[in-house]
């Protein structure tokens, strides 16, 4: 079976990690599958939203060390690739980064390591109940390798960043709900719906006007206001000109849902 799946349902694409018997921990060709996977949906003018899963009892258990450990897999992205030639912007976690379209990362089940950066790359997260999120790179010998050292700080603040990485702890899901790093908990069963209700309340808005508020989001994080406000408006400027803008205005003024067509 492919260890990566990618449908799109209306304006929402579902990229499933799919290798349920090793807990999805990622392979060097998922490393690629996926990267591919999240580029195709950015890319694709029809996507609004995107929601990223797993199947089976966990979302994603890191990086397949068994087979690192046997030398069977370099967790290369390319023919002839090592762990000191990757090219970084090339992985999921960079990717999941520079992403304009809204990414929800349904938690179908416990993520760790790898997983848990994968995870804290998308916008918002729903997490089954029964669900764990395990900071355990201190237990591994090794440090948050994709994002987590960048992420935890700024959505924690430093203290409980610190406490979370330098423990090497596992939250519960109520946990992760009441310090803030997941959105919404609920039944195992209704992660996949939930996820996609809110997909579809995303989906309804405008595209482009969503899509330039991430990217001004994620400037925010690393310029002063002064500056993030003059990009805000050169964002809004072109905004202003799209059959959308002129479509949200009409249909406010006709008491109506707008129909945006991301033009």
């Amino acid at each position: 079976p492919e260890e990566l799946l990618y449908a799109v349902d209306g304006a929402i694409a579902t990229v499933t990690l799919n290798a349920p018997q090793r807990m999805n921990t990622i392979s060097g060709p998922m490393l690629k599958q996926l990267t591919d996977a999240l580029v195709k949906a950015n890319e694709d003018r029809a996507v609004r939203v995107v929601i990223l899963t797993g199947t089976g009892r966990a979302f994603c258990a890191g990086l397949n060390l068994e087979a690192q450990n046997k030398g069977t897999d370099n967790l290369s992205v390319g023919s002839g690739a090592t762990p000191t030639n990757i090219d970084m912007r090339n992985t999921p976690p960079p990717v999941l980064h520079a992403m304009d379209k809204p990414v929800i990362c349904a938690l179908n089940g416990s993520a760790a390591g790898y997983g848990l950066d994968l995870a804290l790359g998308a916008d918002i997260r729903v997490m089954a109940q029964s669900a764990k999120l395990a900071a355990s790179y201190a237990k591994r010998g090794v440090l948050p390798e994709s994002g987590g050292t960048w992420y935890l700080p700024r959505m924690l603040g430093w203290a409980k960043a610190a406490e979370l990485i330098f423990t090497g702890r596992t939250l519960t899901a109520a946990q992760s709900l009441e310090i803030g790093l997941v959105n919404k908990v609920v039944a195992d069963a209704d992660v996949m719906g939930a996820a996609r209700e809110l997909a579809l309340e995303i989906a309804a808005n405008a595209p482009l006007a969503i899509q330039a508020a991430k990217r001004m989001m994620r400037m925010a994080w690393n310029e002063p206001f002064n500056e993030h406000v003059h990009h805000v408006f050169l964002q809004l400027l072109p905004l202003m000109q799209t059959d959308d803008m002129k479509e949200g205005i009409k249909a406010f003024l006709e008491k109506r849902e707008p129909k945006f067509t991301g033009r």
